[in-house]
């Protein structure tokens, strides 16, 4: 989210009051919250879902719709907002994690990584994400796609974040 100077800028208003006033009209929209520190965190704008019930992935059973209750995909995908973001993959090396181009993955910076997580990763300057492996103090990006080798940085490594979602649209 922008900072109240960011969106002074941004509506080329000179008044810091008029960017107060707008905060307030979105606070009170229920569109944005804030930090302790003051930081702006945007809030849903999608209502809760309707959770119908389970459906078999073996084999078919007889289907009931039975209302389980509802659901917030903002609550049920983000356990810290203002340390989460998403980002857009592309390329193919996650692909037997079920992570593809095109697919969103939700990032958490705040998590600290397991090995078995999939993480961002800045490796010599380049982002990447791959499995984490922890082994004594040498860490190896591990690659879900045959043609990728392990990834050990020669310099630097700043783990970016833990995946905690993969969102893919199909339509």
């Amino acid at each position: 989210m922008p900072s109240y100077a960011e969106i002074a800028r941004l509506f080329n208003w000179r008044s810091k009051n008029a960017v107060f006033r707008l905060v307030a009209k979105l606070k009170a929209l229920n569109l944005v919250d804030q930090d302790p520190t003051g930081r702006l965190i945007p809030k849903s704008v999608i209502r809760p879902l309707k959770l119908l019930g389970t459906v078999e992935a073996g084999f078919p059973s007889p289907a009931e719709e039975e209302l389980l209750g509802k659901i917030s995909l903002d609550e049920y995908l983000v356990q810290n907002s203002s340390s989460t973001f998403l980002l857009k993959v592309t390329g193919d090396s996650m692909q037997g994690a079920g992570i593809l181009p095109g697919d969103l993955v939700l990032i958490d910076r705040a998590l600290i990584p397991k090995n078995g997580d999939i993480v961002i990763a800045e490796v010599d300057g380049e982002w990447t994400i791959k499995y984490f492996h922890k082994q004594g103090t040498r860490i190896t990006l591990i690659p879900a796609n045959p043609k990728y080798q392990p990834v050990k940085p020669k310099q630097e490594l700043k783990i970016g974040g833990v995946v905690t979602a993969v969102i893919r649209k199909y339509r």
